[in-house]
């Protein structure tokens, strides 16, 4: 029995599944992210043994928490900082993602003044509408970057999938190619080719993964062992890595539709139920500020998620072989929505395991 709500992290698994990516990706270089799990530095050890080559987060926090837990792989920095944070980025990140020129002259102050050369990837917008520069002012963000003594242009990068749901095809990852033609030509030198995410693994299992993507940024995949194009398990991947356990703390039979005048609810929306009579439901120590209840799967056979209030997550246990008792442990794996929040909610208790 669990007191409180627990999230369950199998670094076995992780491995494992890092492992059967870079396998894959055949000689790609795989950057792990570790941004869901708030930077964990056991999930960061744990993907570096499957054969990552670096980490990747969103936060410099987390980058300052990986080095500060002995962590010596490369850091990569995802989200842009602003320029006041460019001392910061230096110290912390080998490698940052980079569309502003603005940003680009502050990293390199504050490089300079570091003693230090920092590593860049240019990233370009081809459709996703996330972050990146408009493909036509590439070539004078790269000429800019090559004039600047302590920044050194790594590759060329794209986001897809994140923000505007663009699946990584053939056609947008043959322009990324393109594009980092280009700018070779112009700098005189191969760069990378930072082909996008863990939906860029849809491509490579389709066969339209261009040869010259040479680097992706993969997080989901590894940790949830899904697709983030369909959700659907990939390449094989444990789907279970991560598992989310709340406790009981009611159990009734109760109507299935709510008595009175309807109005919001917490949220401010308006739910409506349909009247199946009365069934029994459980209550689990959990809510929308630990986990949105539509991305918590119960793992327990004839567990129903109804839906959630802040601090309750209210589910219909009716078709269970077994009626669960007060204290007892329903289980859930969470999606990426899920595992974010769990990660971050101070109330939800992180226990790594080795099976």
């Amino acid at each position: 029995m669990l007191a409180k709500a627990t999230v369950t992290i199998d670094l076995t698994k992780i491995t494992e599944n890092a492992r059967r990516v870079v396998d894959a990706l055949g000689g790609r270089e795989v950057i792990g992210v570790t941004k869901v799990t708030c930077g964990s530095p056991q999930v960061a050890r744990a993907m570096l043994a499957g054969g990552v080559s670096g980490l990747a987060d969103s936060r410099l926090e987390n980058l300052a928490g990986l080095r500060e837990a002995g962590i010596t792989a490369p850091l990569w920095l995802l989200r842009a900082p602003v320029p006041a944070l460019a001392e910061d980025t230096v110290r912390c990140a080998d490698v940052s993602l980079e569309s502003e020129i603005e940003t680009l002259v502050a990293l390199d102050v504050a490089a300079g003044r570091l003693g230090k050369k920092h590593s860049i990837v240019a990233m370009v917008d081809l459709g996703d509408l996330r972050e990146g520069m408009m493909p036509e002012v590439l070539p004078a963000f790269v000429e800019r970057a090559e004039a600047l003594p302590n920044i050194d242009l790594l590759g060329i990068g794209v986001s897809l999938t994140c923000y505007g749901a663009i699946v990584p095809t053939a056609e947008n990852l043959g322009e990324l190619v393109a594009l980092t033609q280009t700018a070779e030509a112009l700098v005189g030198r191969r760069l990378y080719v930072s082909g996008g995410m863990s939906s860029s693994l849809d491509a490579l299992v389709a066969g339209t993964l261009p040869d010259r993507i040479d680097n992706l940024r993969i997080g989901e995949s590894i940790l949830l062992g899904v697709s983030t194009v369909t959700r659907e398990p990939i390449l094989g991947l444990h789907t279970d890595a991560i598992v989310a356990e709340a406790p009981v703390v009611e159990v009734m039979r109760k109507p299935s539709k709510p008595r009175g005048i309807s109005a919001q609810d917490a949220f401010g929306g308006r739910p409506l139920f349909k009247d199946r009579g009365e069934r029994l439901r459980a209550i689990c120590a959990i809510g929308r500020q630990d986990a949105p209840p539509e991305g918590l799967r119960p793992l327990d056979v004839g567990v129903e998620v109804l839906g959630a209030s802040s601090d309750h997550l209210v589910l219909d246990v009716d078709a269970m072989p077994v009626v669960p008792g007060i204290g007892d442990t329903l289980r859930f794996v969470p999606d990426y929505s899920a595992t974010l929040r769990l990660f971050t909610s101070p109330y939800v208790e992180k226990v790594y395991s080795r099976a």
